[in-house]
């Protein structure tokens, strides 16, 4: 026995399952036999009590979990962090382990009411003494961490919890002697895993399967070179054996109803000290700032889950609500990130809702100059869709040529500084370029909620519409039409050769007559099947009045590829009669611009096609510019590259029979975007017959 080891446990004559506060609970309410559990307990003891010494706390009556001692609190040397439950249901605990402690003589330290730690359920020391593993996301925060770097003099390594039933740290992840480590791989966030391949050598890494994980192998006592646990599988007591560490299984089933075993059920009270420590965590704090109507829009919600989602943690600092139907609120909020990359991105997120970083008055962007041609700087902010200002010399300053994933280049003009958009590729040597996250915000209207119900489509709210739903949809974006016709307004249509082979064509000619569309984007594919159809009544070989396919059909888009080719454009074949009818037929008769951006898989290409990928992209973006609508049908590649281009602001129809495609597009977030799941074919007979409804003189009607 080695009696410099010692540990706390508490016998469970008062332990039940009485209540349910993790997943393992469910459906064992009473059902644990209270001795067999004393029975499973003294097993677990005897073996401990045959290695090291083991102290015990009176079992209380009313706290059945007082059993599980390694939530007492966390300790080292003689110092220890008393636990603060996250749970009402184990709040109680707290006074008794307290009084063990003092009776012992440690010095305790309190955390703060409200911030939740559940000791070395949650911290776990590596066995060498050299930093501390701390785990948050379910019952202890992150929050916390700073503390325990600071009370306890140790480095402190923030670990994600992401699967609920390994609820602490200790449930998933056991350190060993000499630097090995057992632990359940999937219980952990990517960053955190990277974290432990770090530190933890490959050839120390014990990891674990998911059987012998929900058997808690990974919730178990190590003393010396023996792991005592549950249970094992022969392959992981082999992996163990391997390295020289001895399995000493003892049951603990009916403990592995509440949710825990051999760890859960002792506290170590010796810990190895080392006399150079450090206390430091990587850990970073920020404040925010969000304003608006904050609750009946959901922005507060939406803010707080994208600190959360993305592994920060969160403190609201102050929060002024609007005490009127038209008043905004304001919120100051403190977010925490267990280290600088997670917390640039979550600030990234947040901007993007509108908050600002940092809320200091006196905090200007700041910059780094571009030293290579199109390569910018590490940690250049990306733009997204949403109208932004930065902060340059106290002034809020509005972005130029708004876009997503682009780079913000500062300067200056004769009147004053100036802040444009610019992709990588374009970015010259000399440039200011802004990093990092200060001194940017996004501009969000804080309408009354009156003007937001009259602005935004009123079949927005499920962002995706059904088929079910096509006609109501329809009849809102014909009257959005009709809206931006009268207004002079610019209709933008990207399209794919779909629009075709469905028999839509007609109608979007139709549109495009009637004034309806300003300019057309797609790719070589709808030009060619549009003057297939035109030239020789086919599309892909296939007859579109009889639905059948044509003798020598597949040979028809070359030949229709061919003619033009020989005009010398698509305008040239109109202007020679060749070319009569058709979507681009109409495009040329009424000077609608359009843009063909070609692929590798493209055939001929047509002579307007674009094959400089740069060079399309640019002339997409000139087309662009100044758009009330785009019209999105189905065409997932061309869609989804005009959606990166398109600032927050304009009206956006995605129309596809593919889910997927609608869903991607309605993901980025703009209130002004929708997805309709239906045949594009189907979708312009129905938009053309509603216009034709509005169209008809109000008497008639």
């Amino acid at each position: 026995m080695s009696a410099s080891i010692r540990f706390l446990m508490c016998s469970p004559h008062h332990y039940d399952v009485d209540y349910v506060i993790n997943p393992w609970m469910e459906g064992n309410i009473h059902k644990s036999s209270r001795d067999r559990a004393l029975e499973q307990w003294q097993g677990l003891y005897q073996i401990i009590a045959d290695h090291a010494t083991v102290d015990l706390i009176k079992p209380q009556p009313g706290w059945p979990d007082l059993v599980f001692t390694a939530n007492a609190g966390l300790v080292l040397g003689d110092t220890v962090v008393l636990s603060r439950f996250f749970h009402p249901e184990r709040q109680g605990e707290e006074p008794h382990f307290k009084t063990w402690f003092e009776e012992q003589g440690f010095t305790v330290h309190e955390l703060p009411k409200d911030l939740p730690f559940e000791g070395a359920g949650d911290a776990l020391f590596d066995r060498e003494g050299r930093y501390l593993w701390a785990g948050y996301g379910f019952r202890s925060e992150l929050d916390s961490h700073p503390y325990l770097a600071e009370w306890l003099d140790v480095e402190v390594l923030s670990l994600r919890l992401m699967d609920e039933r390994f609820y602490h740290l200790d449930t998933c992840f056991c350190p060993l002697t000499d630097g090995y480590l057992l632990y359940y791989p999937p219980a952990f966030d990517s960053y955190s895993n990277r974290l432990i391949e770090l530190r933890v050598p490959p050839e120390k890494r014990i990891i674990v399967d998911e059987p012998d994980a929900v058997n808690f192998a990974c919730n178990a006592v190590n003393i010396n070179r023996i792991v005592i646990m549950n249970r094992a599988s022969d392959s992981l007591k082999q992996q163990l054996a391997h390295v020289g560490f001895q399995v000493l299984e003892t049951p603990l089933d009916e403990f592995l109803k509440a949710g825990g075993a051999a760890k859960c059920l002792t506290l170590r009270v010796t810990e190895p000290v080392l006399t150079e420590k450090v206390a430091t965590v990587a850990y970073e704090s920020r404040t925010i700032k969000l304003e608006g109507h904050l609750l009946d829009s959901g922005l507060i919600n939406r803010a707080l889950d994208v600190i959360t989602d993305g592994g920060g943690s969160f403190q609201v600092l102050n929060f002024d609500l609007g005490v009127q139907r038209q008043s905004t609120s304001r919120a100051e909020v403190r977010v925490s990130a267990p280290s600088h990359s997670i917390m640039e991105e979550i600030l990234s997120q947040l901007i993007d809702l509108g908050a600002i970083a940092n809320p200091r008055e006196d905090q200007d962007v700041a910059t780094e100059v571009v030293v290579k041609d199109g390569v910018g700087p590490d940690d250049f902010y990306v733009t997204t869709i949403y109208p932004t200002e930065v902060r340059v010399n106290g002034d809020w300053i509005r972005l130029q040529g708004q876009r997503m994933d682009g780079a913000i280049v500062v300067g200056e003009n004769a009147e004053g500084a100036i802040a444009r958009c610019c992709l990588l590729r374009d970015l010259k040597e000399g440039d200011r370029v802004v990093v990092g996250v200060d001194g940017i915000r996004t501009v969000r209207k804080a309408e009354a909620r009156d003007q937001r119900s009259s602005q935004e489509f009123s079949f927005m709210g499920a962002g995706v519409s059904s088929e079910r739903r096509v006609e109501l949809v329809v009849e809102q974006i014909a009257w959005e039409l009709q809206k931006i016709r009268s207004q002079n307004g610019k209709v933008v249509v990207t399209a794919g050769p779909v629009v075709i082979h469905t028999g839509g064509g007609v109608h979007l000619s139709r549109l495009i007559r009637e004034g309806y569309v300003q300019a057309l984007l797609g790719g070589n594919a709808i030009a060619v099947h549009d003057i297939e159809q035109s030239l020789m009544g086919t599309s892909l070989g296939m007859d579109m009045q009889r639905g059948i396919s044509v003798r020598g059909g597949h040979r028809h888009h070359l030949k229709a590829i061919n003619i033009i080719r020989r005009a010398g454009s698509i305008a040239a074949a109109v202007e020679q009669g060749i070319l009569t009818s058709g979507i681009f037929y109409d495009c040329v008769r009424h000077n609608v611009d359009f843009s063909l951006a070609g692929s590798i898989r493209d055939d001929g290409p047509l002579p307007d096609t674009q094959m400089d990928l740069i060079a399309a992209q640019a002339d997409y973006a000139r087309l662009i510019t100044g758009a009330d609508m785009i019209l999105m049908l189905s065409t997932m590649l061309h869609s989804i590259g005009v959606g990166n281009m398109t600032p927050a602001g304009v009206k956006m129809v995605c129309v596809d029979i593919n889910p997927a495609v609608v869903t991607k597009l309605s993901d980025r977030g703009s209130v002004e975007s929708v997805g309709v799941v239906t045949d594009v074919g189907l979708f312009l007979s129905l938009l053309v017959q509603q216009l034709d409804k509005l169209n008809v003189p109000q008497a008639v009607r």
